[in-house]
């Protein structure tokens, strides 16, 4: 993938992310302050303005850290700062490149996870988005070039895995209040990343 064609299969599943503020609110809700809901939402709609902003001449580094910014500072909230501060982290993994390759999506994928759990001190099995970002990453790791819908194995995966949070109790942020109350509900993190997933396929070739 070309950066012309990053920038368009992003554009368009930032354009399609708002549509989940309300499913995400409410998940969030149910365990937190609910409002990832509404950093999803601004958080998108701020990094599309963004990159339309960029010229022609960005490279995919400058992509990811200019949408990076624009996420992290359209809401104060926690998980727009550690995703944010992650796809920043990532971007730096692709200095000077035109050109993405499974390998380099890979890198940023690991970058992004090492990042939030640097700073948000989380680990696998604090129900959080790495419960699910870690395990898809393990997917596309594993299919080593023998899949022709990479991306669709590490739905599969991610959508497992946002089942899976349901029966563990947060360990971070305002949800581990809650402690054994918090079991019984999916991690609404994790649900948004499997939604960016799932709208970046159906965004793939639009």
């Amino acid at each position: 993938m070309n950066v012309t064609e990053l920038r368009g299969v992003l554009a368009r599943t930032l354009t399609a992310m708002p549509s989940h503020a309300d499913e995400l609110r409410k998940l969030d809700a149910a365990l937190g302050d609910g409002d990832l809901g509404i950093t999803v939402e601004s958080g998108s709609n701020a990094a599309f303005a963004a990159l339309a902003d960029l010229d022609d001449a960005a490279d995919i580094e400058l992509v990811l850290r200019v949408a990076a910014k624009a996420f992290s500072t359209a809401n104060p909230s926690t998980f727009a700062a550690l995703i944010g501060g992650g796809v920043l982290a990532a971007s730096k993994t692709v200095t000077g490149k035109t050109e993405l390759a499974r390998e380099d999506a890979l890198e940023i994928g690991e970058a992004v996870a090492a990042r939030i759990a640097e700073r948000g001190n989380a680990k696998l099995g604090d129900k959080t988005v790495l419960d699910a970002l870690i395990p898809s990453l393990d997917t596309l790791r594993g299919i080593n070039g023998n899949s022709d819908d990479p991306l669709a194995a590490m739905i599969d995966t991610a959508a497992a895995s946002v089942e899976e949070t349901s029966h563990l109790q947060s360990a971070k942020g305002r949800a581990s209040w809650m402690q054994e109350r918090s079991v019984g509900h999916p991690d609404a993190g994790a649900t948004a990343y499997l939604r960016f997933l799932q709208e970046l396929r159906a965004n793939w070739s639009s």
